[in-house]
């Protein structure tokens, strides 16, 4: 026992150490007595957490000041490109990085600059545990009952701290969700862990289904989320000519303001699809989808549905990746056109092209039923933009606008194909266009534009509207959205083709 707690003492006082001196907080660390107990609390869970698996406290120690620095060297790498600090749902994502690597800045785990040091580490970690004795009893009942106590105690932690009444404990040392206070006020493990207690007790109320405006609605409802879309010239490219169209021909366009930079899709996704800001969202608001999993009475798929629309969700990537698939069908689109409906389809650079993105989608459009509500998310743009991406073509940036010209051509195409189907069938459309953050480059900082993209609505088959600018938030689109699917089911019928 004294061995024991000899090196947790070192080790926790080196913990302390990293985070009051290199620690990613924006302040200075607080070392409040209640705050610098939630301190040493959290690298004392860590250190029990590497102890089950060797019951020699001198590596369980060593690991848990290594685990410590990593989550410190990670963060800070994050937020030197997404502008947060590590969240506790980044964990979430983890198995997609070895399914997915194309995707990350990560090297895949047979890159040597993977691979050699987690095998040093292994062989060092074998020496070190054939090295030092283990601290079991000898005694077989107390060997085996530490054994089963030790981990069968950490996993009923992990079970309470969710639940009433240790919950209510966790909600008073974390309230509401302030990442950036609560990183400088008790460290970056404890807020991990407060975080996670938090997201999975459901502290957010869940909304009413919404009733929707009176008013005609719309035969077919197009919503395409533009991965990584901004104007390419606020970053100084070239001049679009979709972004004439936004000012000249859509009913309504301008800058919208998004829940993330860089990265985290599924927050703008969410946000658009239910029309819930984030301060609503409680602490499930870093990643909705692991919060409530797509079932949201609020979802414009959900509404649609309600009013006898067909619900598309069009996306040309693996069904898999962020658990789309499951989390669209919660949402409430009975049909999924994904990846495997584009493996024909030419790609630019690793992903489906866009242009040949908006050729699937008109496709789909004069091929079914209305009413029809479609939600496409495109894929061609999104990062990382590195060498090797693109043949002839390395500069990070340069790669972004190349693909954003493209992206241009989609919806110069998308305006004019369903211009012609409302006009071919006599139907109204609706067509809205927005970024769901921005690019994640060297010249497109956090905090980019006041974290805003570009978004458009244009209205076919009806009545001109002039166009008016009006820069709103990611909700406030979604709720705006729900009004072209404001029909009655009475008429859906008649008026369907």
């Amino acid at each position: 026992m004294t061995t024991f707690l000899i090196a947790a003492a070192l080790a926790l006082a080196i913990c302390l150490a990293l985070e009051v001196f290199v620690g990613d907080s924006l302040g200075p660390a607080r070392l409040a007595p209640r705050d610098l107990a939630l301190r040493l609390l959290g690298y004392l869970l860590i250190l029990l957490f590497w102890f089950v698996f060797s019951w020699r406290p001198w590596l369980a120690g060593l690991t848990c000041v290594v685990s410590v620095a990593a989550l410190i060297y990670v963060s800070r790498a994050k937020r030197s490109v997404i502008g947060e600090p590590l969240l506790f749902s980044d964990f979430v994502l983890l198995p997609q990085v070895p399914r997915h690597p194309q995707l990350y800045y990560i090297p895949p785990l047979w890159d040597p600059r993977i691979s050699v040091p987690v095998v040093l580490t292994l062989i060092a970690t074998v020496i070190w545990y054939r090295t030092e004795p283990s601290v079991l009893p000898d005694a077989p009942i107390p060997r085996i009952a530490a054994l089963l106590g030790l981990p069968l105690a950490l996993w009923l932690l992990v079970l309470a701290a969710s639940r009433p009444p240790l919950a209510r404990l966790v909600a008073r040392w974390f309230p509401e969700p302030d990442l950036e206070a609560d990183v400088a006020r008790v460290g970056l493990p404890a807020s991990l862990l407060g975080y996670t207690a938090r997201a999975l007790a459901g502290s957010a109320p869940v909304p009413e289904v919404p009733t929707l405006p009176a008013g005609p609605g719309d035969d077919v409802v197009v919503v395409i989320q533009l991965e990584s879309f901004i104007d390419p010239e606020r970053l100084g490219g070239p001049t679009l000519p979709a972004m004439e169209l936004f000012r000249t021909r859509a009913a309504q366009y301008g800058r919208l303001r998004v829940p993330a930079h860089g990265a985290y899709t599924m927050r703008s996704e969410h946000a658009v699809l239910t029309g819930r800001p984030s301060d609503s969202l409680g602490f499930g608001r870093y990643d909705p989808y692991t919060s409530r999993s797509g079932d949201e009475p609020t979802s414009l798929a959900r509404l649609a549905g309600s009013k006898g629309y067909a619900t598309l969700f069009l996306h040309p990537f693996h069904r898999d990746f962020f658990r789309r698939a499951k989390v669209m069908q919660a949402f409430g689109f009975t049909d999924l056109v994904m990846g495997e409906a584009f493996e024909a389809a030419p790609r630019v650079g690793p992903y489906v092209g866009d242009v040949a993105l908006g050729e699937r989608l008109l496709e789909e459009v004069r091929g079914r039923r209305t009413p029809l509500f479609l939600f496409c998310v495109t894929m061609e743009n999104h990062g990382p933009w590195k060498p090797g991406r693109m043949p002839g073509i390395d500069d990070p940036e340069a790669q972004y606008l190349h693909h954003v010209v493209n992206t241009g051509r989609m919806i110069e195409t998308l305006v004019a194909g369903l211009e012609t189907v409302a006009q071919d069938r006599g139907q109204s459309i609706t067509l809205c266009v927005f970024g769901d953050h921005a690019p994640s480059l060297p010249t497109c900082k956090p905090g980019f534009g006041g974290q805003a993209t570009d978004y458009a609505l244009f209205r076919f088959g009806g009545a001109p509207v002039p166009p008016r600018r009006l820069d709103i938030t990611a909700d406030a689109l979604g709720r705006d959205l729900r009004a072209p699917l404001a029909r009655t089911l009475a008429e859906a019928p008649a008026r369907a083709r």
